[in-house]
């Protein structure tokens, strides 16, 4: 899980250059699926953050 959730800040950072400077709408809540499981995270590119709010093992 923690291999995902880095890829998802890579993303983030790469889609948000400066993040402080953002001015559009936040992102929706969004899930990732990972092998046995998958979590619930959201993007907040004002304070260049990716939020995990739960994490769910099968």
């Amino acid at each position: 899980m923690e291999q995902r959730a880095d890829e998802l800040v890579r993303a983030a950072e790469a889609r948000y250059l400066d993040g402080t400077g953002y001015q559009g709408p936040g992102e929706a809540m969004k899930t990732a699926a990972v092998t046995n499981g998958f979590f619930v995270y959201f993007v907040a590119p004002r304070q260049q953050r990716v939020y995990v709010c739960q994490v769910t093992g099968l």
